[in-house]
């Protein structure tokens, strides 16, 4: 869905805005938070793992219908690249 957004669906970059509970908009932090890569879920779903770039602090997030596919892959793929970052992305959350 795209109703409920909370990451931009061109870069996938969202706002460290919430606390623990998803939309209570309750976290001071407010800093940028990177998409860093990607879950996937027992049922399939595909999860954004976003990184604040100011406390550190890890979020896992739903993927929008809208999202930019090629930014997805890349996404996908880039625990590929670097094996240290599945396992880091895995033990922070």
């Amino acid at each position: 869905g795209t109703a409920h957004r909370n990451h931009c669906p061109n870069c996938l970059a969202s706002r460290h805005v919430d606390g623990r509970v998803p939309g209570d908009r309750a976290q001071q932090c407010r800093g940028a938070m990177a998409a860093l890569c990607l879950s996937v879920r027992q049922d399939g779903e595909w999860m954004l793992v976003h990184q604040c770039v100011e406390c550190n602090t890890l979020k896992v997030n739903r993927i929008a219908g809208d999202d930019n596919a090629l930014v997805l892959l890349r996404l996908a793929l880039r625990p590929l690249a670097d094996p240290r970052l599945s396992s880091r992305a895995l033990l922070a959350l």
